[in-house]
Order: structure tokens, then C-alpha cells, then sequence
């Protein structure tokens, strides 16, 4: 059930999700307000994924709406589905393991998020952002921390940017099976390290990311065609 509240509590902090700014925006007088969340910030391998959404208010939501996080894979890609279905607009944007090595993860994360926002049809009037504020546009928007717990078109957002990541990394998993890509979608446990151990890294790899070179070379972003030049042989 969709509320239009957040609470909290004297020792922790308990989110739940609601409409609150997006009737704020709305008796501003803002007709089509993007929620925008990204997804892959913090992984190993592939791209980092933006999504934004602007909701139709006058449809019933999904039930079980709520951060991408806190939703059983089956549950996200049904939510997916009906969110594309009756939304007004979505889009995505990403950002390649490459360019995520030369300009950083937050300038990447902030270039997929614009990028999403740019795509929308019909265009945002206003921007309800998790977390972030974005120089990049000039359109009103307001950064939420935890915004994927608060607000319903940032929760939406977070849901689309995560089902299409996902199956992105299904797909990339049929050309790179020696990583598991389907499985831990390019984060970084065991079995991914191990699998960087044993086959180095290959193009999705972010070899500024602490963990995809040894030590000794970390964060050397330029060393990107030195390093993969022999490996796209031995893993393609």
C-alpha cells in the first residue's frame, strides 16, 4: 500500500514510501515530474544505468512499489512491466566502463542520469533526483536522500534502471561466461574475484575500481588498452 508519508523513528530512521513531493510539485503547478534514480554505481564490471519516470498520478500504482533494493528479482520485473505500461514516460541512460574510468563514477552517474532525463517524451518540467542535484539541467528538481524510499516516481526510476541493467548483464554473460555476470550483475564477491584472478579483466571491467588490476596497477585508468589487449583474445 502507497501512503503519503514518511516516518521516523527516535533511534533509526524508517522510510515509507509516499506521494508527498510529488503532490508538492504538482500544487507548484509542475504537470509532468521525473522521478530519477541510478543503478551499477558500485560495480566491478558495466555500465552505471540511469532511469527516469514520470508517473501517470491518476492510475492505480503497482502494488509493492518501493526501492529496487528491497524487491525480490520476479517482483522488480513485474513492477517493470506495469510501470512501463502505464507511466507517461520512462527512459534510460548509461555510461560505459570505459568512460567511467576516464571521468569517474559520480561525472558518470550524473552524464546517465541527464541522458535519461533528455530522452523522456513528453519532457519533464521538474525533477524529484535520489540523492544527487544535477548542474547539467536547468529544469527545477529537488536531491532526496533515500529518495528510492520516499518517493514513488524515485522508486519507479530505481525499478526500471535495475530490471534493464540486469538483463543487460544476462546478456553480456552469454559473451563473458567465465565471469558469472548473471549472477552478481558485475559486483564484486568471491566468485567474481576469483574470476579476475584467474582470467584478468575484459572490456566491461572499470579498471579504476579498486580490485579489477592488482595492486600494484590500481587505478590506472590509462593503462586500459594495455591491459585488455592481450585479454580480449583470451576471453572472446
Amino acid at each position: 500500500m502507497v501512503v503519503n508519508a514518511f516516518q521516523l523513528s527516535a533511534t533509526k530512521e524508517t522510510f515509507t514510501i509516499g506521494l508527498d513531493f510529488e503532490h508538492v510539485a504538482r500544487e507548484e503547478g509542475f504537470l509532468f515530474v521525473a522521478g530519477v534514480d541510478e543503478v551499477g554505481r558500485g560495480c566491478l564490471a558495466g555500465p552505471v544505468v540511469a532511469a527516469a519516470c514520470i508517473l501517470d498520478l491518476s492510475k492505480p500504482l503497482p502494488d509493492g512499489l518501493d526501492d529496487s533494493k528491497k524487491i525480490t528479482a520476479g517482483k522488480r520485473a513485474a513492477i517493470a512491466e506495469e510501470l512501463k505500461a502505464t507511466a507517461i514516460a520512462y527512459s534510460t541512460g548509461q555510461v560505459e566502463a570505459e568512460e567511467i574510468d576516464r571521468i569517474n563514477i559520480l561525472e558518470a552517474t550524473k552524464k546517465a542520469m541527464l541522458a535519461a532525463i533528455e530522452a523522456l517524451s513528453p519532457a519533464a518540467d521538474y525533477l524529484l533526483i535520489d540523492a544527487l542535484q544535477l548542474k547539467g539541467t536547468r529544469l527545477p528538481q529537488k536531491a532526496i536522500i533515500k529518495g528510492d524510499s520516499i518517493s514513488v516516481s524515485i522508486a519507479a526510476a530505481s525499478i526500471i534502471a535495475k530490471t534493464y541493467r540486469d538483463a543487460l548483464m544476462c546478456d553480456y554473460h552469454n559473451e563473458f561466461p567465465q565471469y558469472g555476470f548473471d549472477g552478481h550483475k558485475g559486483y564484486g564477491c568471491a566468485s567474481h574475484f576469483a574470476a579476475l584472478r584467474e582470467h584478468g579483466p575484459c572490456r566491461l571491467h572499470r579498471l579504476s575500481f579498486r580490485g579489477v588490476l592488482p595492486d600494484a596497477r590500481q587505478g590506472d585508468a590509462e593503462t586500459r588498452s594495455e591491459s585488455l589487449i592481450g585479454l580480449f583474445i583470451k576471453n572472446t
